[in-house]
C-alpha cells in the first residue's frame, strides 16, 4: 500500500475546488435572494440557479473525500475495527450538531418570521451527517476494498432514489422521512448520500496514488468524467427506462452520474491549476475553500437574514450581479480574517495569541502564595 500524499500541494485543488463550489453557492443565493420576481423566468436568474444547484454536489463529494482521509488515516493507527466505525460515527454527530446549530440559529435571528420546525430541516450538514452515519461500516475494510465498496454505496443510494419516491414511507414521521424520500426542498440521503459515497471512494484512491501516478491519474479521472455525462444523459433521453417512475430533476441516477462527471472535470481542472498554471500564486477562490463551512455559515445569515433586507427581491440583473460581487468579497475578507494571508496571521490566531499571553501570567500564583 502506498503512503500517504505528505505535500499539501497535492490536496491544493481539493480547496480549490471546495472554493469554486463557494463561489457558484454565494451568486445562486444572491439571486435567490435579491433579484426581483419579475425576473425568475429569465435566463440570467435561471443559469444562476442551475449552476448553483451543482453547490451541494461539490461539498457532499469532497466531505467523501475527507471521510475517505480519515479512514485510511484510522486504519493505519487503529487495528480495531469497531473503533474505526466509532470515529467516523462521531464525524457523523459532529456534523449534525453543527447543522442543528445552524439551523437554530437562523430560527433566533429570524424570529417571528420562521416556524420552529426549520430547525430540523434537512439541510445539506444534516445529509453529510446522515451520510455519513450510513457508511461508517466501510471503516471496517481496507483503503483499496473501500473505493469499490463506495462505488456500489453510490451506485445503490443513487439507482434506489425513485423507488423510495414512489414507496413514500408516508408513516414516517415528517423529521425522519426527510432524511429519505426525495425532495426538492431537502437535502435526503436518496440520493445526495450518493456523491458522498463516491467521494469516500476517490479519497480512497487519492490515498493509495504515488505522488509520480497523479497525473495520469487525474488524466484518467477526467476522461471518465467525460464519459460518465455523455453516457448518463444519453441514457435519460432514451424513451423508455428501469423505473415506473422517475423525475431527472428529483430522483434520477442519471443526473446524479451527470453531476459527479462535471466534479471529476472541476476537480481535475483544479488540479491542473494548482499544480501547474498557479502552483505558488494565491487564489481568492482556494481561499474561500480553506473557509467553507465559516462561509456558509455566515453568508446565509447575510443573504437570508434581515441585515439587507431592503434590496430583498427588488434588485434588476446588473443590481444582482454587483450584490454577488460584494457578498463574495466580503466572504473573501472574511475568510483572510480567520486563516491570515501569505504568512501574516488571521484575526482568529491573533486572538488567541492574545487570550494566551493574557491567561499565562493569570494561571501563575502570586509571589507568596
Amino acid at each position: 500500500m502506498a503512503a500517504p500524499p505528505t505535500d499539501n500541494k497535492r490536496l491544493a485543488f481539493l480547496d480549490w475546488t471546495r472554493g469554486f463550489a463557494a463561489c457558484i453557492m454565494l451568486q445562486g443565493h444572491v439571486f435567490h435572494s435579491f433579484a426581483h420576481k419579475d425576473l425568475r423566468s429569465d435566463s440570467p436568474y435561471i443559469l444562476s440557479q442551475f449552476f448553483g444547484g451543482l453547490t451541494p454536489a461539490v461539498f457532499l463529494f469532497l466531505t467523501g473525500v475527507t471521510l475517505g482521509f480519515l479512514m485510511d488515516s484510522q486504519s493505519r493507527k487503529q487495528p480495531a475495527g469497531w473503533r474505526r466505525v466509532i470515529s467516523a460515527v462521531y464525524r457523523a454527530r459532529y456534523l449534525l450538531l453543527i447543522g442543528l446549530a445552524f439551523r437554530l440559529q437562523q430560527w433566533i435571528t429570524a424570529w417571528g418570521q420562521s416556524e420552529w420546525e426549520n430547525v430540523f430541516k434537512v439541510d445539506i450538514l444534516n445529509c453529510m451527517a446522515a451520510s455519513i452515519l450510513i457508511l461508517a461500516p466501510l471503516a471496517l475494510f481496507e483503503t483499496r476494498e473501500r473505493i469499490r465498496y463506495g462505488v456500489l454505496a453510490g451506485l445503490g443510494l443513487a439507482g434506489a432514489a425513485p423507488l423510495v419516491s414512489q414507496f413514500g414511507f408516508t408513516w414516517l414521521h415528517p423529521f425522519l422521512r426527510n432524511y429519505l424520500v426525495p425532495n426538492p426542498n431537502f437535502f435526503p440521503i436518496f440520493p445526495w448520500g450518493a456523491f458522498l459515497a463516491f467521494g469516500l471512494s476517490a479519497g480512497s484512491v487519492l490515498r493509495l496514488v504515488k505522488d509520480e501516478d497523479m497525473n495520469r491519474v487525474m488524466q484518467w479521472a477526467a476522461l471518465f468524467g467525460i464519459v460518465l455525462i455523455f453516457a448518463a444523459r444519453f441514457a435519460a433521453d432514451l424513451p423508455f427506462g428501469l423505473y415506473p417512475q422517475s423525475d431527472f430533476w428529483l430522483n434520477s441516477p442519471a443526473l446524479i452520474f451527470i453531476k459527479t462527471g462535471i466534479i471529476l472535470l472541476v476537480a481535475c481542472w483544479a488540479f491542473l491549476l494548482t499544480n501547474q498554471l498557479n502552483p505558488n500564486g494565491w487564489s481568492f477562490v482556494r481561499q474561500l475553500g480553506t473557509t467553507s463551512l465559516l462561509v456558509y455559515w455566515v453568508h446565509t445569515e447575510l443573504v437570508y437574514g434581515r441585515w439587507l433586507g431592503a434590496f430583498k427581491e427588488n434588485l434588476n440583473v446588473p443590481q444582482t450581479i454587483l450584490m454577488a460581487l460584494f457578498v463574495i468579497a466580503a466572504m473573501v475578507l472574511l475568510s483572510l480574517a480567520r486563516t491570515g494571508w501569505r504568512g501574516f496571521p488571521g484575526v482568529m490566531p491573533l486572538a488567541k495569541e492574545w487570550w494566551a499571553s493574557v491567561r499565562q501570567p493569570l494561571a501563575q500564583p502570586a509571589a507568596g502564595d
